[in-house]
């Protein structure tokens, strides 16, 4: 637990474990209600890797926020994390509703930032909407709370196949329900749109082309508005495709944040 600015929140750290760590560690940006143990299977896929994420307030076992929060607010609180692990320089990956974190920590801290990572996600506001049956499972709270509703509506829901579902539902802690509504107010008219063509961070975009929750053009719009920004899509990926395809995922992911700046610069 770290309280910063008045905010007491979880924070977990994979130290890199390889023979050649990298020089940059990765700060991560979950899911909306999504809690720290859900990203420790990519840790242990990324060995080489310091990487650092938090539980947002009233999610996994961070405390419930006692007033709401904006996205800046929580993106200084991350920024102050990196801080006090005397890290000068980091890598920035979110998924879905932390991939809009991650545009605001870049955008807010962009000289903090060495490459960005954006997987599953949109500019905010300005998005197309997934299909309805997703939206109205994805509203349901029994996602988070019985495994057997999840592992059965787990395609309708994310999409993809289903590889790795049930380890997955078995590393979920459902949010408090003031955390997650809290988390949904964060972005309400939050969008990064009129933004993004002023970032400069080497950018990779992640997506699947079968999301039922955030479809395929999201990225192609990311892209259109980062410069030099590059569209990785995972074919066969649904939402999830981080867990579901992770043999397909990882090794992009890893490949992008090893490569020198100067083959960055040339793609672009």
């Amino acid at each position: 637990m770290v309280t910063i600015h008045g905010r007491t929140v979880r924070m977990a750290r994979w130290p890199a474990r390889g023979k050649n760590p990298a020089e940059r560690p990765l700060l991560f940006f979950n899911g909306i209600g999504a809690n720290i143990e859900l990203i420790a299977p990519l840790a242990a896929r990324m060995p080489n890797r310091e990487i650092i994420t938090f539980d947002m307030p009233g999610i996994g076992n961070s405390p419930n926020p006692t007033l709401p929060y904006r996205p800046w607010m929580m993106a200084a609180i991350a920024d102050r994390i990196m801080h006090e692990h005397d890290h000068d320089k980091v890598d920035v990956m979110g998924v879905s509703w932390g991939g809009a974190m991650a545009q605001q920590y870049a955008l807010q801290h962009p000289n903090r930032v060495g490459r960005l990572i954006l997987v599953a996600t949109t500019a905010g506001m300005l998005m197309v909407p997934g299909k309805l049956s997703a939206l109205t499972k994805m509203a349901d709270p029994r996602r988070y709370i019985d495994p057997d509703f999840m592992l059965k509506n787990f395609a309708t829901l994310y999409g993809g196949s289903s590889d790795g579902s049930h380890g997955h539902t078995t590393r979920i802690k459902a949010p408090t329900k003031t955390g997650y509504f809290y988390q949904l107010l964060a972005m309400l008219g939050w969008t990064s749109a009129f933004a993004l063509p002023f970032l400069k961070v080497p950018t990779m975009i992640m997506m699947g082309d079968d999301d039922n929750i955030v479809p395929l053009v999201n990225g192609h719009f990311l892209k259109f508005l980062i410069p030099g920004a590059r569209l990785e899509i995972v074919h066969g990926g649904g939402h999830l495709f981080l867990v579901t395809e992770a043999d397909q995922s990882i090794p992009r992911i890893e490949a992008f944040l090893d490569a020198p700046l100067e083959v960055e610069r040339d793609a672009a």
